[in-house]
């Protein structure tokens, strides 16, 4: 390994802070990938070794794991990662124009770095913020609601060396190895910093058109406050609805078990679930034998 004494014993003093955090050495991999990249920007070679002799593992092993996950980057990375959102409703509401023009703006595409080594670009599959469409993060901080226009501000304002601030989170965006120290586990005193909002929140629902016939609300139902109904109910409500089902599926087993075990017993008629088939009387045969 090529770390300089001070590098490697600050590196080995944080390695054994992150290890004492798991009962097992080898779950620390995730978090001490992030410590690497914190130092050399990169998951490096050097970083890949550090981390097989901390945990007992081998070169190999870290590397796939390290080859697994996309914020792992296996080669220098920009000081700051831009991510454009181009999955289906940030792509209609304007997700794929803004990763053209920002592309063509800063002369790099998918995974690739400006020259000056401010900038790497990234096209994401979602940035789990749908309701803010479209959405661009800049190490992993959330921009809701952007234009070409707003995204190529905020790249060149990064590129002039000003201090950017997201939507909301932290007062500015920190470096790619600030974050990746955060992700690391080790605070970085930012967590208070809450710009808040100027977003809209999501609509309860379409406004309605008014049509012949049609009864309209009284006052006291227009009083009511409307209710919007998140994803977490709707995951709740579904839940019940399958619960409710697999109750009544129960239920409905045990009464027949049940009317089965009265039959058995004389205690009752018991439901037969084949046909009787008529015995040679009935349909007129001659007696066997």
């Amino acid at each position: 390994m090529t770390y300089d004494e001070s590098t490697l014993a600050g590196l080995t003093a944080d390695a054994a802070q992150i290890m004492g955090r798991y009962p097992v050495k080898r779950s620390a991999l995730l978090p001490m990938l992030h410590l690497v990249q914190s130092v050399d920007g990169y998951v490096s070679p050097d970083g890949i070794q550090f981390c097989a002799d901390q945990l007992e593992l081998t070169a190999a092993e870290v590397s796939a794991v390290a080859t697994f996950y996309t914020q792992y980057k296996r080669r220098p990375n920009g000081e700051y990662q831009v991510g454009v959102c181009t999955n289906t409703l940030c792509a209609v509401m304007g997700g794929d124009r803004i990763w053209d023009e920002l592309s063509e703006h800063v002369g790099v595409g998918h995974d690739e770095t400006t020259e000056d080594g401010t900038i790497t670009l990234e096209r994401l599959e979602c940035n789990a913020a749908c309701d803010y469409a479209p959405v661009m993060m800049v190490n992993w901080e959330f921009f809701d609601n952007q234009t070409p226009e707003s995204a190529k501000q905020v790249v060149d304002d990064l590129r002039a060396g000003k201090d950017v601030a997201p939507t909301r989170g932290p007062a500015k965006v920190c470096s790619f190895k600030e974050v990746s120290r955060v992700l690391a586990g080790f605070e970085d005193g930012r967590a208070d910093e809450d710009q808040g909002s100027a977003r809209r929140p999501s609509p309860v629902s379409r406004p309605r058109r008014p049509r012949a016939g049609r009864r309209e609300p009284s006052d006291r139902a227009r009083s009511r406050p409307q209710r919007h109904v998140g994803c977490r109910e709707v995951l709740e409500h579904r839940h019940v609805h399958r619960r409710r089902r697999l109750r009544g599926a129960e239920d409905r087993a045990r009464h027949g078990s049940d009317r089965h075990r009265a039959g058995r017993e004389g205690l009752g008629p018991a439901r037969s679930w084949r046909r009787r088939l008529p015995d040679r009387n009935e349909v007129g045969l001659p007696a066997a034998g």
